[in-house]
């Protein structure tokens, strides 16, 4: 059998190569403090300036375990009744924040015109599994809810997230499948998701070593989280998909997580439910947050949305 080479963009390439040449410490090899220092610098020098929006204000969501903070993100400065995003960062469950998220969700709120709600969960290993899903459950039935600290009246809701955030998007969309919120979620958008626990898969064995997420950060990751194997929240490829809202499912060609987010884009579509699926062809994980460093994902982001867009009017024509 002949090996081929997998396509590489040039500005990812050119990436990578910095990348796996930096000194010092991968974040892997260090305390989560410190690994979200590193993640917190990285923002800087590898993704978008956050930009012109109108509305960029911080809220406290109750929770299971006490306050969530989220961020709105909103073009308009004035909105009347309609759909937001709520929005579950990366990072593993132990990484990412607000702060490394407010790039994307910002871009996102302009080029989707509707509010982005960044939730802040809980992170382990400090709080491990089921914490992060608990928080995100929680905050959306919340916005859900249209409360008055959140000044906006929801008629909708799309959930979404990439990576660990793409998990937890699909999971709350399954926790309000089966218990309604008090408005529908209209779309899910997962990016690049963990759907499961199971590491044999092809582009794991091709991917996890020079592509950014290797395979020491997933062990890491993994550790830290520690997901209860056979739970819905760890591995929702391995549960009924039947009656989840219509999907944009994206992925990246050289993601070690590829193959399970294919897998999962052909379990929703086994379950009858409307899916979309969109490759990002010559790119990595990880890569809504380093449109600076490889300039093409912009193209990537603004096909998402419109893909988004367009599946939003088909279940709401108006908008």
């Amino acid at each position: 059998m002949t090996e081929t080479t997998p396509f590489v963009r040039p500005d990812v390439a050119l990436f990578l190569q910095f990348l796996n040449a930096v000194p010092g410490p991968k974040f892997w090899e260090v305390s989560a403090d410190e690994a979200r220092a590193i993640t917190t610098a990285m923002r800087d020098v590898a993704d978008a300036p956050v930009g012109e929006l109108a509305v960029i204000r911080d809220i406290d969501i109750p929770g299971p375990a006490g306050t969530i903070p989220a961020r709105i993100y909103d073009n308009r400065a004035d909105r009347g009744p309609g759909p937001v995003m709520v929005f579950y960062h990366g990072g593993g469950f132990v990484i990412g924040s607000l702060y490394t998220y407010e790039p994307y969700c910002a871009e996102v709120a302009r080029l989707l015109d509707l509010p982005v709600i960044s939730i802040d969960y809980r992170l382990s290993p400090e709080y491990p599994f089921p914490a992060p899903a608990e928080d995100c459950e929680a905050a959306t039935r919340w916005i859900a809810s249209s409360p008055a600290e959140l000044g906006l009246k929801v008629t909708g809701l799309i959930t979404s997230g990439d990576s660990a955030g793409g998990n937890l998007t699909i999971v709350t969309s399954m926790a309000l499948r089966d218990k309604p919120a008090a408005v529908p979620v209209l779309l899910q958008f997962p990016i690049y998701p963990v759907v499961t626990l199971d590491p044999d898969w092809p582009s794991m064995r091709e991917f996890s070593n020079g592509y950014l997420l290797t395979e020491e950060a997933m062990t890491y990751f993994g550790q830290g989280h520690a997901a209860v194997p056979g739970d819905y929240r760890s591995e929702p490829l391995n549960f009924p998909q039947e009656g989840m809202p219509p999907s944009l499912v994206t992925t990246a060609s050289l993601d070690p997580l590829r193959d399970q987010g294919l897998a999962y884009v052909e379990k929703l579509e086994q379950a009858g439910v409307h899916v979309q699926h969109i490759s990002a062809d010559g790119n990595i994980h990880g890569h809504i947050n380093i449109r600076q460093a490889i300039p093409s994902v912009q193209a990537d982001i603004e096909g998402y949305v419109k893909a988004l867009k367009n599946m939003l009017a088909e279940v709401m024509p108006s908008v």
